[in-house]
C-alpha cells in the first residue's frame, strides 16, 4: 500500500492514525463503482485489511479413505473476526481518492492462528470425528475491502463495494 497523504495524523497514544488521502491498494474488485451509488453529497472511501487463505481439513476416519474439507477463510483485520467465503478473492491493484485505509490490528501470524482455529471449528460443527483432523492453511494474501461512505439527505449510509449492500452509519 502506498499513500499520498493530505495531512499526517496520530492517535492519543502516538501511534499513526488512518490518513484519508489517496491510496494505492490492493483492493476485492467492487462489484458497486463509486460513482453508481445514489447520493445528494459526498462519496468517501473507507478500506478494511483482509487476510485470505485457502484451508483445507484431512478428516482420516478409521477404515475408511480421508475426506478433504476445502474452505475459504478471510480475516477481518480490523475487527478480529474470521469469515467463511465462497470463493477466494482475486485482488486487483486500484488507487482510490478520499479512502480512509484502517489500520490491521491483527499480525499475520495471528491471522494464520484465527483461521487455522476457523477450518478447525468449522469441520467439527460438520463431522464427527473420532481423531484431530489435520488443518492446512495457504496461500495468504492481504487485501483491502472497499466500502463506500455516502452523503444522503436523510441520512448516511455505508455500501459495501462488493455486493451493494447497505447500512446505515450511526453517530
Amino acid at each position: 500500500m502506498t499513500t499520498n497523504a493530505k495531512r499526517p495524523a496520530v492517535d492519543g497514544q502516538g501511534r499513526e492514525d488512518p490518513v484519508r488521502g489517496a491510496a494505492t491498494l490492493s483492493v476485492i474488485e467492487p462489484g458497486v463503482p463509486r460513482d453508481a451509488v445514489d447520493a445528494d453529497g459526498r462519496v468517501g472511501a473507507v478500506a478494511y485489511p483482509y487476510r485470505a487463505y485457502r484451508g483445507r481439513a484431512t478428516i482420516s476416519p478409521p477404515l475408511l479413505d480421508d475426506r478433504v474439507e476445502e474452505y475459504v477463510v478471510t480475516v477481518d483485520r480490523s475487527r478480529r473476526l474470521t469469515l467463511r467465503a465462497d470463493t477466494f478473492p482475486e485482488p486487483v491493484t486500484r488507487t482510490v481518492d478520499d479512502v480512509l485505509v484502517l489500520p490491521a490490528e491483527v499480525s499475520p501470524a495471528q491471522c494464520d492462528e484465527l483461521a487455522e482455529d476457523a477450518v478447525f471449528k468449522w469441520t467439527l460443527r460438520k463431522f464427527a470425528v473420532g481423531s484431530t483432523p489435520d488443518i492446512e492453511v495457504e496461500d495468504p494474501i492481504d487485501v483491502y475491502k472497499l466500502f463506500w461512505l455516502v452523503e444522503r439527505e436523510d441520512r448516511d449510509v455505508i455500501v459495501d463495494s462488493v455486493d451493494g449492500t447497505e447500512r446505515a452509519l450511526e453517530d
